[in-house]
């Protein structure tokens, strides 16, 4: 990693010196031969099941009703990991196939059936095979992704016919069908089709369907548009002039910033805040409306510093311009605002970078204080992807339960380093979440706790500082933080876990692109989608996992 680092730097300098020969070029990173990801098969989210009714039926109808799909474990940092190792229980295929039934229901009810269904029944009150076909296509051919074969079509046509005979009603009978494609493991699941390769004997890539699916669920955390589906149908989204057009509109798309909302929220882990809750005694101000306002804050401050404003990664963590709310105006200790507006915090002050956002200070604390460990543990893991090891289950706690409550978080955390069972991991979280104790369980700014001042110095990795802004400043140029977004979002992008076996010299050449790039995540998106490693499956054989 640093050793690329140093090579980026050198090339740089050299360009901008040159010599007697003329400037040197810089080395184009070139991806390594044979990049490939595995095929995936991976359960829809439920935010992507109700983005993809959204898109086809439109928002009203998508807000009918939402299934309980399966909760997912997280894999390598990621809940959408998870996604590729789920299955589903009895209770949930009932309750998947209650919501498609409700869900048709109002796709073919008077105030829908005009726009959304393409043509006009004969008799409202008998079967018409021709009209039920027309729709039954068109809308397989969006849930399933793919074009369904007629032999499908007709059966599908079969049983909207016979629902109508049976109801003395046409649009009865095709809601009866519809619910059939809602419920059908082909909607419900995104299973990759591969092909063999042409262009590399012994390899398969995925075929246009899959590969139009991949990149839509990556961008847009939804199903393909029809447009995407119809470059996958002509052979232009195999063709690398038609698939840079296509990753191409996606990136341009207003969609992408959805798509994206849904990657950090799930890398940042803000699936917490769903059952976050602080105590109301010790935090009367944190209520459920400012939980809600702490998640969305962030993630308006990363869609507008990656996307709006095309701005370096690293900068999150150091940036002061943010967005406010009435609910956090209160917490953050600035003027009231009327609704969500931009922010910037004072050049003078304290909060600087995500880091310093309510969303991480509250969500990696106790109920009732803060905790340098949780959020020293949050930053390694999350941010850094370095995996702390889980306390042994034989851990004895005496000793930091008698040091009571009443000394700081760091006199209290100096009781680990008294214990060799404990003393290694915590010497990983406690000094960095140490350098955040300016901020409560809440988030709140404070300069003393039970009456103590604040020693909030530290030291990353070898980097030393002596408060907050020391230690944003050392997370922005900490090596591991760029490879740690690049490892994260290869793995959303292509469905599950990472292999160290195989995909290694796949991440080195896309960070090596990030750093070129100057860490910008369209660039890095850009990359991912049009990369060999993207559209190319290695044969089915087991992975050893990150």
């Amino acid at each position: 990693m640093i050793n690329r680092i140093l090579l980026t730097a050198i090339t740089s300098l050299l360009l901008l010196v040159g010599c007697d020969d003329g400037l040197v070029e810089p080395v184009e990173p070139v991806e390594p031969e044979g990049s490939s990801s595995p095929r995936r098969v991976r359960a829809l989210t439920a935010e992507q099941y109700s983005n993809s009714i959204a898109q086809i039926f439109g928002t009203d109808v998508s807000g009918a009703v939402l299934p309980p799909l399966p909760q997912f474990a997280r894999v390598d940092g990621l809940l959408s990991s998870g996604a590729a190792s789920v299955g589903l229980t009895s209770d949930q295929i009932e309750q998947i196939q209650q919501a498609g039934a409700a869900i048709a229901t109002r796709v073919v009810d008077s105030a829908h059936r005009d726009f959304l269904i393409p043509c006009i029944p004969v008799s409202a009150l008998e079967p018409d095979s021709s009209c039920a076909g027309t729709f039954l296509r068109a809308t397989a051919r969006l849930l399933h992704r793919r074009p369904a074969d007629e032999t499908k079509i007709f059966e599908l046509v079969a049983v909207a016919d016979a629902g109508a005979e049976a109801s003395k009603d046409f649009y009865s009978g095709l809601a009866v069908a519809l619910e059939v494609l809602l419920f059908s493991p082909e909607f419900i699941f995104i299973s990759e089709i591969t092909e063999p390769d042409p262009d590399n004997p012994g390899y398969e890539r995925l075929d246009a369907f899959a590969l139009a699916s991949r990149l839509s669920f990556f961008l847009w955390n939804s199903t393909p548009d029809n447009e995407l589906l119809t470059a996958a149908e002509n052979g232009q989204l195999l063709t690398p002039e038609g698939l840079q057009s296509s990753v191409e509109r996606l990136l341009a798309s207003s969609k992408l910033e959805n798509g994206m909302r849904a990657f950090f929220d799930d890398m940042m882990a803000f699936d917490e805040f769903d059952s976050l809750a602080k105590d109301p005694l010790a935090y009367p101000m944190v209520t459920g409306g400012t939980l809600t306002d702490a998640r969305e804050q962030t993630l308006m401050t990363i869609v507008d510093h990656l996307l709006r404003k095309n701005l370096d990664y690293r900068d999150l963590f150091t940036t002061r311009s943010t967005f406010m709310s009435p609910n956090l105006s209160a917490l953050y200790g600035v003027a009231s605002t009327p609704n969500w507006v931009p922010f910037e915090f004072e050049e003078s002050g304290i909060r600087r970078g995500i880091l310093t956002h309510f969303s991480f200070l509250a969500a990696h604390s106790h109920p009732v204080r803060s905790s340098p460990t949780l959020r020293g543990k949050a930053l390694r893991e999350l941010l850094l992807c370095q995996k702390v090891p889980s306390a042994p289950p034989n851990v004895d706690f005496s000793a930091l339960e008698e040091a009571g409550d009443g000394l700081s978080a760091r006199e209290r955390l100096e009781v680990h380093s008294t214990n060799p069972v404990c003393a290694g991991c915590h010497l990983v979280m406690d000094p960095i979440g140490l350098a955040l104790e300016n901020f409560d369980g809440a988030g709140r700014f404070r300069v003393t706790e039970n009456g103590a001042q604040l020693n909030v110095s530290g030291e990353l990795d070898g980097v030393f500082y002596d408060d907050i802004q020391g230690l944003t400043t050392a997370v922005r140029n900490h090596p591991k933080l760029p490879s740690c977004l690049v490892e994260r979002l290869y793995a959303y992008g292509t469905g599950g876990p990472l292999s160290l076996r195989f995909d290694r010299a796949t991440l080195n050449y896309l960070e090596d692109r990030f750093i070129v790039n100057d860490y910008k995540l369209r660039s890095l998106l850009r990359d991912i989608a049009l990369s060999n490693a993207f559209s190319r499956v290695r044969p089915d054989i087991e992975e050893v996992l990150l």
